[in-house]
């Protein structure tokens, strides 16, 4: 099975008037929503951490426990829960939307105050921070400690991911991501498999989630955002969400495929690069779309762009 998911990496040259200054190798996969490898660039069962293309899932804590209802929350509330924003004036009045209708006082953020900033509303993980205590406040569980591991409602988040994997919880290696919540290391298949589930229509919490993130794509991470800029141009076929350190999350909506790319050094324009390159080969975006996003991420100023060098082998 290593033999078979294993295949060269992607490698992304940066050119400076048209001479190479810097190489990433890439690795990539697509799964199905039932964990098969469908085809692979590097290795499939490469181990990282997920990061904050685990939002989604945990954004299913929010979804299951009913408080969408009960404190009057909308599909922007939800789209906001799984962000990782850019700290405009929209996603700090949607992350601070949750805590009113759910009576929670902003210091109850255990999100950090980025540098520069003044609030815990302008970190970028504050929406899902926000909808985790709201789940909380519902619960009656402690809102002080939400972040520990072995808090009611990090159990839950483990939980529903999991249950998807068909994996034990207690087999999954948790650390802390630099927001202070809980986060996973798992094989980029596993990622590949999640988000092939969540665009898969096979849950309802899940399919809302979609729905929230592909209909306010503004939300979910900000003006000019890959994320945002995929789902907007792609207009609900594709849901996008990256993570840091070269993560990037895309699933194939109503076809249960999902795509996860891996820059090994971290690089956020080589995992952009890749995707965009990626999305071409397979047909997942058109030649259009394909052309609007090389020119806002691989044309890096007047004298420097990117070049992509490499495919998916199919298994």
């Amino acid at each position: 099975m290593a033999q078979r998911t294993k295949a060269p990496a992607i490698t992304v040259h940066f050119l400076r008037e048209g001479i190479i200054e810097s190489v990433h190798h890439v690795q990539a996969v697509v799964c199905d929503s039932r964990g098969r490898v469908l085809s692979v660039a590097g290795d499939a069962e490469h181990p990282t951490f997920i990061r904050s293309a685990l939002k989604p899932f945990q954004a299913m804590a929010v979804t299951s426990s009913g408080i969408l209802e009960r404190y009057q929350l909308t599909d922007r509330d939800l789209a906001i829960t799984c962000s990782s924003h850019a700290a405009e004036i929209i996603h700090t009045r949607q992350a601070f939307n949750i805590l009113w209708q759910a009576d929670i006082d902003t210091s109850a953020l255990k999100c950090p105050i980025p540098p520069g900033k003044t609030s815990p509303l302008e970190h970028n993980c504050s929406g899902k921070h926000a909808g985790m205590l709201a789940v909380c406040k519902a619960h009656n569980w402690p809102l002080h400690n939400y972040l520990d591991r072995q808090h009611p409602l990090q159990k839950l988040i483990l939980s529903k991911f999991a249950e998807i994997l068909k994996m034990p919880p207690d087999e999954f290696i948790g650390v802390h991501d630099d927001c202070g919540a809980p986060v996973y290391l798992m094989p980029i298949s596993q990622m590949a498999t999640l988000y092939a589930y969540l665009a898969s229509g096979a849950s309802l919490d899940l399919e809302r989630i979609v729905r929230a993130m592909t209909h306010h794509p503004e939300l979910v991470a900000g003006t000019d955002r890959f994320d945002t800029k995929l789902m907007q141009l792609t207009q609900g076929e594709l849901v996008s969400k990256a993570g840091a350190e070269g993560i990037q999350c895309i699933g194939k909506v109503g076809e249960g495929m999902g795509l996860t790319i891996k820059s090994n050094d971290g690089s956020k324009r080589a995992k952009y690069a890749t995707a965009i390159h990626l999305l071409h080969q397979m047909g997942w975006i058109t030649p259009a779309v394909s052309e609007i996003l090389t020119d806002q991420f691989l044309s890096i100023g007047t004298f420097a762009r990117l070049e992509v060098t490499g495919e998916l082998a199919m298994v």
